[in-house]
């Protein structure tokens, strides 16, 4: 990894939703190696920016306040740009069903813009964009490979496979270095803690801290893929890095067989508070369940070398360490 990482010394690097949990978590990797960081928000009510996200990096990165949907800023900042890492995004599954238009209108409408912009203006960058495993929809083998049906069960899952597709467009087409990461269930330090409606793992650590009730829909026997923010971070560096990774699909996860139920025990044993209740599915919820999904890691350790590294309790470890001693930003 070392190689891939010099590779970002001097370069002109752009994060969309970049006050957000992993585009911060980015730029504070991204600062070390010497690359020239701009962070690009909209500052949304809900979705995670966070100007407390950058303390200790303030000073050596740009931060513009703007949205993706406005090609006036993009026109401003992509120009000369060498990496996007293009995160920006409405995040919620749930609200993607009542807020149908804004979904699609940031999570579609918004990609597309800067799409636009990078082929007119920074036509040789390198394109990484976050997409989710939710594209998938319902699971059918597991652990699952990027050649599983994409039959999404949500309005969001739809909207990132259609941005998906958006990215491939334009390397099809254009030529322009797009790459795309399936992420499952991310957590870690510099999430928003506000509602449950991203990162159960980190709304869960908030409820344990506040010695609050962690309720579990049915048995919570399903299996998910917990993935720490190091180690997505880890990916993106090592999928911008190359251009041996352009056009393709990359699932990350972390190899870990995990149930729902012991990621709940395993937040209530780190945090020491708290207590864990099982509660009925809400009416019509279960329709949206994918059933357990384990990501299938195998291409992406071929391309680029890449890992999960931190383990579950290690990785809850250190984000409840963080809460801990920032709560009063995050609260």
């Amino acid at each position: 990894m070392t190689d891939a990482r010099a590779t970002y010394q001097g370069k002109k690097v752009l994060i969309t939703g970049g006050l957000g949990f992993i585009g911060s978590n980015l730029a504070h990797a991204l600062v070390p190696l010497g690359a020239r960081v701009t962070l690009l928000d909209a500052l949304l009510p809900q979705y995670g920016g966070n100007p407390f996200n950058i303390r200790g990096i303030d000073d050596h990165i740009r931060v513009i306040q703007g949205d993706i949907r406005d090609p006036r800023i993009l026109a401003d900042e992509v120009p000369g740009t060498d990496v996007v890492f293009n995160l920006a995004a409405q995040v919620s599954y749930v609200d993607s069903t009542t807020e149908p238009f804004l979904d699609v209108d940031i999570n579609c409408v918004g990609h597309l813009h800067v799409l636009e912009a990078i082929r007119k203006l920074a036509p040789e960058a390198k394109v990484c964009f976050a997409s989710s495993r939710l594209v998938y929809g319902r699971i059918l083998t597991t652990p699952v490979d990027e050649s599983h049906p994409t039959q999404p069960l949500s309005i969001y899952g739809v909207h990132k496979l259609a941005a998906e597709k958006y990215h491939r467009i334009y390397y099809d087409r254009d030529g322009i270095h797009t790459a795309i990461l399936r992420l499952p269930n991310p957590y870690g330090p510099r999430q928003q803690m506000k509602h449950a409606k991203y990162s159960i793992v980190g709304w869960f650590i908030r409820q344990a801290l506040d010695d609050g009730v962690l309720r579990v829909f049915g048995d919570g026997e399903q299996e998910r893929d917990y993935l720490y923010v190091e180690d997505i971070v880890d990916a993106f560096l090592r999928v911008g890095a190359t251009d041996r990774t352009d056009g393709e699909v990359y699932n990350i996860g972390s190899l870990e067989r995990v149930r729902f139920v012991d990621m709940v025990d395993e937040v209530l044993r780190v945090v020491g508070r708290g207590r864990k209740e099982h509660v009925p599915w809400p009416k019509d919820y279960e329709r949206n369940e994918t059933g357990s999904y384990r990501a299938d890691t195998r291409k992406i350790t071929t391309a680029v070398g890449w890992e999960a590294s931190v383990s579950l309790p290690e990785g809850i470890r250190r984000t409840v360490d963080y809460y801990q001693r920032f709560r009063t930003h995050y609260w």
